[in-house]
């Protein structure tokens, strides 16, 4: 094999975090702006049908990630893209074709990936001038099966970790708050849909409003701590977008979640100190779209100046106070990382 095990892992976990911003950001930026102004100007309706597309096709655009990170030919990457749609599950069939929706499981195009990845390393060059008949072939029965068969397993787990969530609920509110903070930032940088875990599982009110300030925490902190070591644009692209883009460095490092816990613990619990609320379908956003803060307000009845202020506090000043804070403790006093520790390269 040319490339590894850690070497694959790592340009699948990378090819995985790029792809998830490619392909979701452009929605987490438009969609809730256009959403308001359709009255308006109804023509927009397009946008959302092209950030909607954009979604779906997270596992091809994921794979292509992957390829090119491992510097695969396009037949290799291609073969790879068409596995990943087999295990992501937003494709069914219906009655007139196929029908998508939603972006897929994350997770199994991840083990779909790597089951393609392996393959594809395995059999090199070995089919010659025959390689563009078999090689497409035999990645999309044997990596695209294999998606196939752990895609309700993984369902499965995934349903699991989102009722151990759903019972932090029951717990003292500030602890809930807290917990939920946490469990929501963790969730936001793993493989897991935070959205996914908090729609299957109804969480509302408190719950929602606490899961989207630990997530708002985590965006915001990372965004500073990395900050000499990225772009303005990907800096930015932590809360505007997701995130789930330091995917890779936090589950190769899994120390540096540490600052991360502190702050959303910290951002949860005064989610519940001031009630701020959320929805089923708002939970798992964090600030990404404006949807946490926006269903913070919606959670109160009306948009008073007062409401706005503290809204701004908590989902903008409070989370960078607290990365400026974090940093400053974690890294210029204790060493505990540097900012080389959150370096993405897009180049």
């Amino acid at each position: 094999m040319q490339q590894n095990g850690k070497q694959i892992l790592m340009n699948t976990l990378n090819g995985l975090s790029t792809g998830i911003i490619v392909a979701l950001v452009p929605g987490a930026l438009l969609n809730n702006l256009i959403k308001v102004l359709l009255p308006t100007w109804p023509s927009l309706n397009v946008i959302l049908t092209m950030t909607s597309l954009a979604a779906i096709m997270l596992p091809v655009v994921s794979a292509a990630c992957v390829g090119m990170l491992g510097k695969l030919s396009p037949i290799q990457t291609s073969s790879l893209a068409l596995a990943a749609v087999c295990g992501a599950g937003n494709f069914h069939i219906g009655k007139n074709g196929f029908n998508a929706a939603g972006s897929g499981d994350v997770i199994n195009i991840a083990l779909t990936i790597i089951v393609g990845y392996l393959l594809i390393e395995m059999l090199g060059a070995k089919f010659k001038a025959y390689t563009v008949l078999l090689l497409p072939t035999l990645v999309l029965i044997i990596a695209g099966g294999v998606g196939l068969l752990t895609f309700k397993p993984v369902q499965q787990i995934t349903t699991l970790i989102g009722l151990i969530i759903a019972q932090l609920t029951n717990l003292q509110p500030i602890l809930t708050g807290a917990l939920m903070g946490i469990a929501f930032a963790l969730l936001i940088v793993s493989p897991i849909s935070s959205v996914g875990i908090a729609t299957a599982v109804g969480i509302h009110g408190v719950a929602s409003g606490s899961a989207n300030l630990g997530i708002t925490a985590a965006s915001f902190a990372l965004a500073i701590y990395g900050w000499k070591a990225n772009s303005w644009g990907t800096s930015l692209a932590h809360f505007l977008g997701s995130p789930k883009m330091q995917m890779a460095n936090l589950m190769t490092q899994p120390k540096l979640l540490l600052p991360i816990i502190v702050n959303a613990a910290l951002m949860g619990g005064c989610g519940a100190i001031f009630q701020v609320g959320g929805t089923a379908t708002s939970a798992g956003f964090g600030f990404s779209g404006l949807i946490g803060p926006l269903a913070a307000l919606n959670s109160w009845g009306q948009s008073s100046w007062g409401n706005i202020v503290l809204v701004t506090i908590l989902f903008f000043i409070a989370p960078i106070l607290l990365g400026l804070l974090s940093n400053y403790v974690f890294n210029n006093k204790l060493n505990y990382f540097s900012a080389q520790d959150f370096a993405l390269n897009y180049e």
